[in-house]
């Protein structure tokens, strides 16, 4: 649903003013995820991921600073494989889910980063309610075409480390740790190709269903 609903939103975005060495991509939420993890007293380091990311990149190689990237995670698909602890981290004790379903974060500055294909990426962080300054460390994985289905493609890690308590998720400190090392990937095509290919995707499909409908 969420792929539709970006591809939808391409085609309002492809009249932006993007300069020309510029390429836009949309990130593919089926490979657009974070994951961290916390100290929990002392004992063990318990993990989460939050996935089915939507976004815009933008991406100059040449010019680092002419790109920039926003992203959008919804917090309902946070899934540590503890259904009691999923639930006690979506309740008002932490990210309160209900009242704050997305986590968001919106580049200010891309610049090169101290090794070939590595970037500093500062933006703002926005997590129940509260927005603060955050710098990814952002690897460059690959660019090229997805052989499994022809688009223009460019994929990437990025690394942060969070204090919780920044964003009012202070719940049992100093017994369960403030400090929240987040590693994230991500997918992301080139939108045009990719709106286009998800619009016949649905097209597709919707001939199938017309098909099976009149038998």
């Amino acid at each position: 649903m969420l792929q539709k609903i970006t591809a939808a939103t391409l085609l309002a975005l492809a009249a932006g003013a993007v300069p020309a060495a510029t390429t836009r991509y949309t990130l593919e939420p089926n490979y657009t995820q974070a994951v961290f993890h916390w100290d929990h007293l002392g004992f063990a380091h318990p993990a989460a991921q939050v996935s089915q990311g939507a976004g815009e990149l933008a991406f100059d190689p040449a010019d680092p600073a002419r790109s920039s990237v926003s992203v959008t995670l919804p917090l309902s698909t946070l899934n540590t494989g503890v259904p009691a602890l999923d639930e006690h981290l979506k309740s008002d004790d932490f990210f309160d889910v209900g009242k704050y379903p997305t986590a968001t974060f919106t580049s200010v500055r891309v610049s090169r980063g101290a090794a070939s294909g590595h970037f500093e990426v500062a933006g703002d962080l926005t997590l129940r309610g509260v927005t603060k300054p955050v710098t990814l460390d952002v690897t460059l994985l690959k660019t090229g075409t997805n052989p499994r289905d022809g688009l223009p493609t460019i994929g990437f890690d990025a690394a942060t480390t969070l204090k919780r308590s920044d964003f009012g998720l202070g719940k049992y400190i100093p017994q369960v740790g403030d400090a929240i090392p987040v590693r994230l990937t991500s997918q992301a095509a080139e939108s045009r190709a990719y709106a286009k290919y998800l619009a016949d995707e649905a097209e597709a499909e919707k001939a199938a269903a017309a098909k099976d409908s009149a038998h």
